[in-house]
C-alpha cells in the first residue's frame, strides 16, 4: 500500500511517496523539494513529481497539506495558497498525480496529525507543565506565514480544527511592541499577527529597530541581507552573536511569539500541550530556550499559574506536516 503526501507552502513544496512503517510512522520511499515560486502552475509541479518518481505510480491516494484555507465544494475540496496565486481542486490534483482519491487539508491540520508520528528527538520540551491526557492541544508555527490549529477530544480520538488565526490582529504587549504596531500600521494599514510572526515579519522587526533607533546592521549582516533571504540572514547573525541588532530583533520576535502562543493556549485551555512548529522556531532554538518566549507565554495575569501548568513543546522536525499528510493519505488508501 502506497500513497502520496505533499506539504504545499509559499516558499517550498515537499512531496513524498509513503507506505506504512512498522512503528506507525509513514515510511518515505521517495521525496523531493520544490521551490514553490518557480512554478506558475501547481498541477505541473505535482505531475513532475509523479513522472520523476517510479514509486509514485503504485499510489492510489494522496493528501496535500496546503498553507491556506480549504473549503468543501460539493463532493470535493478546494484550497488556495495564501502567499502564492495558486488554486487547487481535488479532482484536478487527482488527475495530475494519477491517483483515484485526494484529500486537501490545511497545513497545520496536517502538523497536528504528524505529532504522534514524530521520531525520537523530534520534540523538545520547553515547559513540562502538568499534562492532562485527552485535553485540547494547540499548534502554532511561523514560517512564510503564521499557522495555527487545535485538536480537541472527540470520542476515543481527536477532532482537528484548522484555523486562519494568523490573520488575526497583532496585540502589542508593551510600549515597544505598541511602537512597532504603529510603525507597521503606517506602512501596511491593518497589522496582523502574521505581519510580525513570519519570515517577512522578522525582517520588518529589524527594519523597525533601525528606524526607531537610527542604528544599522553591521557590514556582514548588511551584505547577507542584500544577498538573499533576509529572515535567514538575521537568524544566522543572531545565533552567531555577531550583530547586536540581529540579536535584538530575534529576541523581540520570540517575545511576541510567546505572547501569541499564550493567547492560543488560553483560548483552547490547551492542557494537552502547546506545540510550536513551523520553519523558524527549530532554527532559533537557543532563543526559545533562553526564557523570553516562556516569560511572554505566561505573562497574562491573572492566568499565570494556569499557563505555567500547560506543557509547551518545540517541534524540531521541519517535516511534521508532510508526516501528517502521509498518515492521512495512508488512512484513505483501500485495504
Amino acid at each position: 500500500m502506497r500513497a502520496l503526501a505533499a506539504d504545499v507552502g509559499g516558499t517550498k513544496t515537499l512531496l513524498a511517496v509513503v507506505e506504512p512503517g512498522a512503528d506507525g510512522r509513514p515510511r518515505v520511499l521517495a521525496r523531493r523539494r520544490y521551490a514553490s515560486a518557480e512554478w506558475e502552475d501547481p498541477y505541473r509541479l505535482l505531475a513532475d513529481f509523479t513522472a520523476a518518481e517510479p514509486a509514485a505510480r503504485d499510489a492510489s491516494t494522496a493528501c496535500l497539506a496546503v498553507a491556506g484555507p480549504v473549503e468543501a465544494a460539493g463532493m470535493e475540496e478546494r484550497a488556495r495558497v495564501t502567499n502564492l496565486p495558486w488554486r487547487l481542486e481535488g479532482a484536478a490534483v487527482a488527475r495530475a498525480m494519477g491517483v483515484a482519491r485526494v484529500r486537501l487539508v490545511n497545513d497545520f491540520e496536517a502538523v497536528v496529525h504528524g505529532l504522534d508520528a514524530l521520531a525520537p528527538g523530534g520534540l523538545e520540551t520547553l515547559q513540562a507543565g502538568e499534562p492532562r491526557p485527552g485535553a485540547p492541544r494547540a499548534v502554532i508555527g511561523a514560517g512564510t506565514g503564521l499557522g495555527m490549529a487545535a485538536a480537541v477530544p472527540d470520542g476515543e480520538g481527536w477532532r482537528v480544527l484548522p484555523s486562519e488565526g494568523g490573520h488575526g490582529d497583532f496585540a502589542p504587549a508593551d510600549a515597544e511592541q505598541a511602537a512597532l504596531a504603529e510603525w507597521l500600521r503606517a506602512r501596511l494599514g491593518r497589522v496582523t499577527a502574521e505581519h510580525v510572526l513570519s519570515g517577512p515579519g522578522l525582517a520588518r522587526i529589524l527594519d523597525f529597530l533601525c528606524a526607531r533607533d537610527g542604528t544599522r546592521p553591521g557590514a556582514a549582516l548588511a551584505a547577507a541581507l542584500a544577498a538573499g533571504d533576509r529572515a535567514a540572514a538575521i537568524g544566522r547573525a543572531a545565533l552567531d552573536g555577531e550583530d547586536p541588532l540581529a540579536v535584538r530583533a530575534v529576541e523581540l520576535f520570540v517575545r511576541i511569539y510567546g505572547a501569541r502562543a499564550g493567547d492560543l493556549a488560553l483560548l483552547l485551555l490547551a492542557r494537552g500541550g502547546v506545540y510550536v512548529a513551523g520553519g523558524i522556531a527549530p532554527r532559533l532554538t537557543p532563543f526559545f530556550r533562553s526564557g523570553g518566549f516562556l516569560e511572554a507565554f505566561r505573562a497574562k495575569p491573572p492566568m499565570e499559574a494556569l499557563l505555567a501548568a500547560m506543557p509547551v513543546h518545540l517541534v524540531l522536525d521541519p517535516e511534521a506536516g508532510l508526516l501528517g499528510a502521509g498518515r492521512l493519505a495512508l488512512a484513505a488508501a483501500p485495504r
